[in-house]
C-alpha cells in the first residue's frame, strides 16, 4: 500500500525545460513493452485541438522549450497539422515521437510546412522478421526505413529510438550501424523501464548480465569510434545497478507530461500510482499544476524520503529513483527505489532476474480493452505472434 508523506513545504520550483504531450494512445503497434498505461485512453477522452493549441502557449509562458508530441502514434490524430503548427506558434521546439508507418509524403510535408523540427523514429529491430514480431505490425519495419528517407530528403533532424532487451540485443551494432545508414543524428538506445506493458512482459525482455555487459562495451566502442558523426544516448535497465537513477531529472524538477485525457504527471508512467489526484488541463492550468498541485509537490525535494534515503550523499543526485518503480515492485510509491543496493529490498531485483533467466519469448502485446492484470485473451502470451 502506498504511504502518504506529509506535505513538506517547498522553495517554488524552477520551469521545467520540455513537455510531453501524449496526443492519443491509439497506435497502430502493439509493443510489449509500450509506456502507454495498461488502461488506454478512447477517442472521446482525448483533449481538442483548441485545448493543445492552449496547453503549447502555457507551457512556454511556464518556461518550457520544447515539447515531445507522442503517444501511441500521435500522427494518429487528423488534427496532427494543426497540433503542430499550434505548438511551433507557442515558439516551442517541436519534436514528433513516432512509429513512422502511418505518415506517407504528403502528411509529412504538411507538417513540415506547419514548423516541425525534428523526427524521433522508434525501431525494433534490426531484422526485419524480428522487428515486426516485436511491434505486432507486419510490414512495419519496412515502412519505418521508408519514412526515415523521407525525413532525410525533408532536411529534418533524425533521432533513431531502439528500445532494447534480451530479444534484439545481441544486435546492437547492427542498430548502430542502421542509425548510420539512415542519416541519423543521434541514436537512444534505451533498455525497457519495468513498469505498465513492460512489467507485463518482464520475463520475456529482462536481458542477461552477460548482455547488458556486452552491450555497454558495443556503446562505449561506438561512441568512440563515431565521435562527431553520431551522437549516442545510453539508458540502462534498473535491474542489475547498486545505485538508482535520477529518474527523469527527479519528480517535478524538470519535465511534465499531459496524458490524452488532459492529465498533468510528473512521468508519462504516474498514472499507474494509486492515491494520486493528478490536475487536468481542462480544469486547472499548466502553471497551477506545475506549481501548486499536492500530485507534484508530493515527492519533490528531499523532505519526503524515508532512510536510508534522508540524509543520503546521493540524494539531491537521483532524487530518490523511480517511484514507479518503488510502486511497482513495492507496492508503495514513497519506498526507496529498490535499485540502490542500500534499500532493504533491493534483493527483489535478483529474484526478478533470476525468474526471467528461463522464461520464454512469447509477448502480452498493447491492445486496448485487454488488460494483462484484468485475465482475457491478453493475459495469454502468444508465443511467436504476428501482428
Amino acid at each position: 500500500m502506498t504511504t502518504i508523506p506529509a506535505r513538506a513545504k517547498t522553495a517554488a520550483p524552477a520551469a521545467p525545460l520540455a513537455l510531453l504531450a501524449e496526443l492519443t494512445h491509439r497506435c497502430p503497434l502493439r509493443c510489449p513493452y509500450c509506456s502507454n498505461p495498461t488502461e488506454l485512453a478512447r477517442v472521446a477522452q482525448e483533449l481538442d485541438t483548441a485545448t493543445w493549441a492552449r496547453v503549447f502557449q502555457e507551457a512556454a509562458a511556464l518556461g518550457c522549450l520544447q515539447v515531445h508530441l507522442s503517444g501511441g502514434e500521435p500522427t494518429a490524430r487528423r488534427d496532427i497539422r494543426e497540433i503542430v503548427r499550434a505548438a511551433s506558434e507557442a515558439g516551442l521546439y517541436t519534436n514528433l515521437i513516432t512509429s513512422g508507418v502511418l505518415t506517407g509524403e504528403t502528411k509529412l510535408q504538411a507538417l513540415v510546412e506547419a514548423g516541425l523540427d525534428h523526427v524521433q523514429l522508434s525501431v525494433q529491430d534490426a531484422e526485419p522478421g524480428s522487428a515486426d514480431r516485436i511491434g505486432g505490425y507486419r510490414g512495419g519495419h519496412a515502412r519505418k526505413l521508408e519514412f526515415a528517407n523521407r525525413v532525410h530528403e525533408a532536411g529534418l533532424p533524425l533521432t533513431l529510438n531502439a528500445v532494447v532487451h534480451r530479444q534484439n540485443l545481441d544486435r546492437l551494432p547492427q542498430l548502430i550501424d542502421l542509425a548510420l545508414e539512415l542519416g541519423a543524428g543521434r541514436l537512444e538506445v534505451a533498455h525497457v523501464q519495468y513498469y505498465g506493458w513492460a512489467l507485463a512482459n518482464r520475463d520475456a525482455l529482462l536481458p542477461t548480465r552477460d548482455q547488458l555487459e556486452a552491450a555497454t562495451a558495443t556503446v562505449e566502442a561506438a561512441r568512440r569510434d563515431l565521435r562527431g558523426r553520431l551522437v549516442i544516448d545510453y539508458v540502462v535497465p534498473d535491474y542489475y545497478a547498486k545505485r538508482p537513477k535520477a529518474c527523469m531529472g527527479g519528480w517535478g524538477r524538470q519535465f511534465l507530461a499531459v496524458s490524452p485525457a488532459g492529465r498533468v504527471l510528473p512521468c508519462h508512467a504516474a498514472e499507474s500510482l494509486p492515491g494520486f489526484d493528478f490536475p487536468n488541463v481542462r480544469e486547472v492550468s499548466l502553471r497551477e499544476a506545475w506549481e501548486h498541485s499536492e500530485a507534484f509537490n508530493r515527492f519533490r525535494g528531499t523532505a519526503w524520503m524515508p532512510a536510508p534515503c534522508q540524509g543520503c550523499e546521493r540524494a539531491e543526485l537521483d532524487w530518490g529513483g523511480c517511484r514507479c518503480q518503488a510502486f511497482a515492485l513495492l507496492g508503495d510509491a514513497a519506498a526507496t527505489d529498490p535499485a540502490c543496493v542500500l534499500s532493504p529490498h533491493h534483493a527483489v531485483l535478483s529474484l526478478a532476474v533470476g525468474a526471467a533467466a528461463g522464461a520464454g519469448e512469447g509477448f502480452t502485446y498493447r491492445e486496448p480493452r485487454k488488460d494483462p492484470r484484468h485475465g482475457g485473451p491478453m493475459a495469454e502470451a502468444s508465443e511467436g505472434a504476428q501482428g
